[in-house]
């Protein structure tokens, strides 16, 4: 996934040990570039096995996906070029977008990056992890469109995904580079990474926000500070460089900035679908069924046509003891899953139905 933005202040270091200087970022022709050995399989089991671009996407796509070929694997972590990717089978959301769009475009499909505001997304493993930031792959096909993700989990934001150019694209790859070297304390390699990510777009929000947070932890906080508020011209309304000029004006003792940074970050919660939605998955975490209603309400009027939303307000209804509106909101969440969540919703619909059958027939 996309955008690490968080405010952390820097650790001082004892003693200063001599290092090899960083490796420069990749250009973005190298990002971009496709081995010669995968141009060869393009050859051998795309155009040589397909004629309509139909088939020429199928077979892609199974090229891509399936164990015979690359067997490409979801990676949260994998910020990779298009030949890491290849050589590594893995992958995050940005670099099967890099990868899928460069194979489509060199077998003649028409592919582009699109981009998504915000989203959710579903892990057994890791519970609900929001992203401020999410790309995937538009493609047209015999005059229709389609869109390919890598993540089937994840829910978008109302605008949906929305084309975007190469070039911001790939500031999405050197910010998310950045931020790894960032989290690693290299900060000559953020710092390099951040202004690639700057060149290929000079409007990109989170790489001028994550800029800010270099400068804070190197204790340049007049830089941070310009940083952040270049973040904050752009979109005064961004979620991450609020948080983060939050964190700084209360380092640097302004709380006049601090009380307008907090009030503008609220303003953005009151209207935000999925900042309801996950303050209603912590109420229920914690076993406060009634504040997780009142949480995924708010979602759910706020973005009505999400049937996750639906469905946590059932559990919460369910939980609470309100069979019920549980099965009002479960039809809801029914009705807008489509297939297949359909069946896995009427099969608890169901189960709810069972349970008020035996409390009316004692």
């Amino acid at each position: 996934m996309i955008g690490w933005n968080a405010l952390v202040l820097l650790a001082a270091s004892s003693v200063a040990l001599a290092a090899p200087p960083p490796s420069p970022p990749p250009t973005p022709e190298q990002v971009m570039a496709i081995p010669p050995e995968v141009r060869t399989l393009l050859q051998e089991r795309v155009l040589g096995a397909a004629n309509s671009p139909e088939q020429r996407l199928q077979r892609l796509v199974e090229l891509v996906f399936r164990p015979e070929g690359l067997g490409l694997a979801y990676d949260t972590g994998a910020t990779l070029t298009v030949a890491q990717t290849w050589q590594q089978r893995r992958a995050n959301c940005l670099s099967f977008t890099l990868l899928f769009v460069a194979l489509a475009r060199e077998i003649g499909l028409e592919a582009r990056m699109q981009e998504v505001g915000q989203v959710v997304s579903w892990y057994e493993d890791q519970g609900l992890i929001f992203n401020a930031g999410h790309v995937n792959v538009g493609m047209r096909v015999d005059g229709r469109q389609a869109t390919l993700d890598l993540d089937s989990n994840v829910l978008y934001d109302r605008r949906g995904p929305q084309p975007i150019s190469d070039s911001r694209a790939l500031a999405h790859f050197y910010n998310n580079r950045g931020a790894e070297q960032l989290a690693a304390h290299d900060y000559v390699g953020a710092r390099a990474y951040f202004d690639a990510a700057l060149r290929m777009d000079p409007r990109f929000v989170p790489a001028w926000s994550n800029l800010g947070v270099l400068e804070s932890r190197e204790d340049d906080l007049d830089a941070a500070a310009k940083d952040l508020d270049t973040a904050l011209s752009i979109n005064r309304f961004h979620a991450p460089a609020l948080h983060n000029a939050t964190k700084l004006y209360q380092r640097m003792g302004d709380s006049r900035r601090v009380a307008q940074m907090q009030s503008r970050l609220e303003q953005i919660r009151k209207r935000d679908p999925f900042y309801q939605f996950m303050q209603g998955t912590s109420a229920e975490r914690d076993g406060d069924y009634a504040l997780a209603a009142h949480y995924y309400r708010e979602a759910v009027r706020l973005y009505g046509k999400a049937h996750q939303f639906h469905f946590g307000l059932a559990r919460a209804y369910f939980l609470g003891g309100n069979n019920r509106l549980a099965m009002k909101e479960m039809k809801r969440a029914r009705d807008l899953g489509g297939e297949p969540m359909r069946a896995v919703y009427q099969s608890k619909l169901d189960g709810i139905r069972r349970l008020e059958a035996r409390h009316a027939a004692r």
